[in-house]
């Protein structure tokens, strides 16, 4: 972790590199924020991957209940339409959630990390670096 030094000047890491435009560490910085939207929706699509699991295991017991109540007919209509069933056609949420890293939230990041390379020499989060010192009391 880095952290400014005690006499207020800015870590290194935190640095724009020489000739870096305000437009280019603004553009930057609006990019890191979009993925960092990004993580948080891939976060709810794990929360809803792992939610559709356990409710899909919570109906086994379902099932269990109504066919100690004496409705075997709805505890197999469960068991046959909900058990096991997919979300959308085809996939079960594990297979979602690869879909969305491998077409969409890798490739994300990878540009990201390219472009900070690129125009920043590798110093992220250069705009935020920049707003704490700014707003600094």
């Amino acid at each position: 972790m880095t952290k400014d030094h005690d006499d207020g000047r800015p870590d290194p890491a935190h640095q724009r590199p020489e000739g870096m435009s305000d437009p280019a560490v603004e553009a930057l910085g609006a990019l890191s924020k979009a993925l960092e939207t990004t993580e948080r929706a891939r976060g709810h699509l794990y929360s809803f991957h792992q939610l559709t699991g356990t409710a899909d295991f919570q109906l086994d017991e379902a099932v269990r209940l109504l066919r100690e109540a004496g409705h075997p007919e709805e505890a197999e209509r469960v068991r046959t339409e909900l058990v096991g069933r997919n979300v959308t056609p085809g996939h079960w949420t594990f297979q979602l959630v690869e879909e969305y890293d491998d077409g969409y939230y890798r490739p994300f990041a990878a540009l990201e990390a390219e472009l900070t390379d690129r125009l920043a020499g590798g110093r992220r989060h250069l705009y935020e670096a920049e707003l704490k010192r700014r707003r600094r009391s």
